[in-house]
């Protein structure tokens, strides 16, 4: 039997990537202050996001989570949410439409501002300081003012979340997801793109669509699918004493669940069995990922999912799988052979990002895009061969025309890196790129629903 569960009992295992705070009375005030203020989120909605996961389990939806590397506090900002929402909302209408299938709307927002780092600490000029870590424990800038971690953060992030949340809310259900409205969505600078040159294709396919349910008695006006949508938030658990603060009891079950954000994961850096991080997740409610990494072996996994799944709940747990193109077809087939022969119920979802990052001759940080779309591929090529259902991608994105993942079909180079290279953290892919995956992907599911057989993709001609 699990030992007895609280939201402080994480506080007795060991821990990794924690800042070390000056003043721990300081943070001690900020935790407990944090604890008294509303949650973000509500317990509602989390269960049902789980149930949608669920389906995703099953094989009968598609996940799409995405957004940010790592919020910053400087671009907070209608215009910059705006804008990835309206990606965003092309992206799922694109796995919908093209792709034929049901899509899950997970947005990496509205929480996303801790990050894991390699090193504790950063070296310049002779002089090291500590990494940084995201804006809600310390400052990008390389100073000592800036990089110690400050606990008064945390109310600036709380801040910007629920304000985040206010106007996703606000767009979700306001109208603006209206797919009568599906022609707007496009961004400006993408019009000209191939992906946009397809998106306003298949925007002309829907319209026409739409023109035929509304003459048969289907409108926005009787249907609400077609006029807002469901967008729901997620982050890193990483920043424990924070989650903890937000963690509630729902009044409807008794049950405890973090209000930080609808879904939480681990990373690959702290998914360790016997530390905090896992001691926490296990006890919310709350639908949960792990990271999962070439380090990680079949035994490890399996324990893992029994610590975090022990009722075995559709759609309690997702494994966000990222290896690398070059190691999928080394790691993942003995996992998936595992969680099959031992009957488990978990959500597949691929992460292409992480596992492709290099460092260009620029000096700069990048993914190149190619990469991202090998291991998609073979993430869904692993899973056919085994029979099981590749359930959903996860992807670093921005709204904004950003020069930081190199290549897609309006090729990004290492020469343009420098253009707008705006990331605080890892590079994401701009929405060109985005919307260039998202019909990749949509592309993919189709022949895997019709049961086609799968062609060589031409990432070139984004097909």
């Amino acid at each position: 039997m699990a030992p007895r569960w609280s939201p402080d009992s994480w506080r007795s295992k060991p821990i990794e990537q924690v800042p070390e705070y000056p003043d721990p009375s300081a943070l001690s005030e900020v935790e407990q202050q944090l604890a008294s203020f509303p949650p973000l989120v509500f317990a509602g909605e989390a269960r049902e996001l789980k149930a949608k996961l669920g389906r995703v389990a099953q094989g009968e939806a598609f996940l799409l989570q995405g957004g940010d590397c790592a919020e910053s506090f400087a671009e907070h900002g209608p215009d910059t949410i705006r804008d990835f929402f309206r990606v965003f909302l092309q992206m799922a209408v694109v796995l919908t439409y093209a792709g034929g299938s049901p899509v899950v709307k997970v947005g990496r927002i509205a929480g996303q501002f801790a990050k894991p780092r390699s090193s504790s600490t950063e070296t310049s000029d002779g002089v090291s300081l500590p990494s940084y870590r995201g804006d809600i424990i310390n400052g990008i800038e390389f100073s000592e003012l800036d990089r110690n971690p400050d606990p008064q953060r945390m109310h600036m992030a709380y801040r910007q979340a629920a304000a985040t949340l206010n106007l996703l809310r606000a767009f979700s259900q306001g109208g603006y997801a209206n797919l009568e409205h599906v022609h707007q969505w496009n961004l400006g600078f993408v019009e000209d793109s191939p992906a946009g040159h397809r998106y306003q294709e298949l925007s002309d396919d829907i319209a026409q669509t739409l023109r035929f349910m509304r003459a048969i008695g289907l409108t926005p006006e009787n249907t609400p699918q077609l006029r807002s949508t469901s967008l729901y938030t997620s982050h890193e658990a990483l920043l424990l004493g924070y989650e903890q603060a937000l963690t509630r009891i729902d009044s409807t079950s008794g049950d405890w669940y973090a209000t930080s954000g609808h879904f939480l994961w681990a990373g690959d850096r702290t998914r360790q069995l016997d530390h905090a991080h896992l001691e926490f997740l296990r006890g919310v409610k709350n639908p949960i990922g792990v990271k999962c990494g070439p380090s990680l072996d079949s035994d490890e996994l399996l324990r893992l999912i029994d610590l975090l799944s022990p009722q075995n709940e559709p759609g309690r747990l997702t494994l966000i799988c990222r290896f690398g193109a070059d190691k999928v077809g080394d790691h993942l087939p003995a996992l998936i052979r595992a969680v099959e022969r031992e009957g488990k119920t978990v959500v597949w979802t691929c992460d292409p990002m992480h596992g492709n990052t290099i460092k260009a001759g620029s000096g700069y940080k990048t993914r190149p895009f190619d990469l991202i779309v090998k291991e998609a591929e073979a993430f869904f090529d692993v899973h056919r061969a085994e029979g099981t259902h590749a359930g959903g991608i996860h992807v670093e994105m921005t709204g904004n025309n950003v020069t930081e993942c190199v290549g897609g079909a309006k090729a990004v180079t290492e020469t343009d890196l420098s253009d707008r290279y705006h990331t605080h953290c890892d590079p994401r892919l701009n929405a060109d790129q985005s919307i260039e995956l998202a019909f990749i992907v949509a592309a993919r599911l189709r022949r895997e629903r019709e049961g086609r057989p799968v062609p060589q993709v031409s990432v070139a001609a984004g097909e």
